[in-house]
């Protein structure tokens, strides 16, 4: 009676395994398809990142180009109203 007892408890524990292995990889595979999804995300994320520290270098070389002018452009009004008598 026990022996046809465990047989029957080893039984359906082998069922219950070999049904829950394809939902198991199912969830693997769901899982796997996040990861992938997650990865492209990230990979988006740093061109973005890329594209934005470039574009911030450029804004900042634009911004001491500009400045480096106004320091000129206010010497030259420096000096022609020193020079200029009336």
């Amino acid at each position: 009676m026990k022996a046809k007892l465990f047989i029957g408890l080893a039984m359906s524990a082998l069922l219950f395994g070999c049904a829950n292995t394809s939902e198991l990889e199912a969830q693997v595979q769901s899982m796997s398809n996040k990861v992938d999804s997650l990865s492209d995300q990230v990979g988006a994320l740093r061109a973005d990142h890329s594209q934005m520290n470039s574009d911030i270098r450029a804004a900042r070389a634009a911004a001491e180009d500009a400045q480096a002018e106004a320091a000129r452009a206010n010497a030259r009004i420096d000096n022609m109203a020193t020079g200029y008598r009336k």
